[in-house]
């Protein structure tokens, strides 16, 4: 059975591995360790920027979540932004990204969030079938960036 909770500073590195597979996923180059560990480890045990929440099968990782504290002007109100979902793809189906994003509902219902809110990548499907499957709702916003 598969244990959602936050992750331990003990537990920490056993969650490295995972974070670059999911930024290999997304094929994101230059991988740095260090600044992994340093931007991660910011989210160890919930912090005033957030909260990262592991899913273990037994005492193995097996998914992450990675929630962060974030605001909205347009309600004025606190929401909590999911910008990390992983799981391993042996866990995959499961339930086990459901049970991160449960989780991560419960995270921002404590905190007084007004809501819970993710993006995904347009060609990730098999995300977007789970997400499609929750009480979530598709927003109609486009998402820009400008590196700098």
């Amino acid at each position: 059975m598969i244990e959602i909770r936050a992750v331990s500073s003990e537990e920490f590195q056993q969650f490295e591995p995972l974070f670059v597979l999911y930024q290999e996923f997304y094929e994101v180059e230059n991988i740095d360790q260090e600044r992994n560990r340093a931007f991660f480890g910011r989210f160890v045990g919930g912090t005033e920027d957030g909260w990262l929440l592991g899913a273990f099968d037994g005492d193995e990782p097996v998914g992450f979540g990675c929630f962060y504290r974030h605001k909205s002007s347009l309600t004025a109100t606190d929401i909590v932004l999911m910008n990390d979902l992983y799981v391993t793809e042996a866990t995959r189906g499961q339930g086990t990204g459901r049970a991160l994003i449960e989780a991560g509902v419960e995270l921002a219902r404590d905190w007084g969030a007004s809501h819970l809110a993710w993006a995904t990548a347009p060609e990730n499907h098999t995300a977007q079938k789970l997400y499609d499957t929750t009480d979530a709702q598709r927003s109609t916003w486009l998402e820009y960036e400008i590196e700098v």
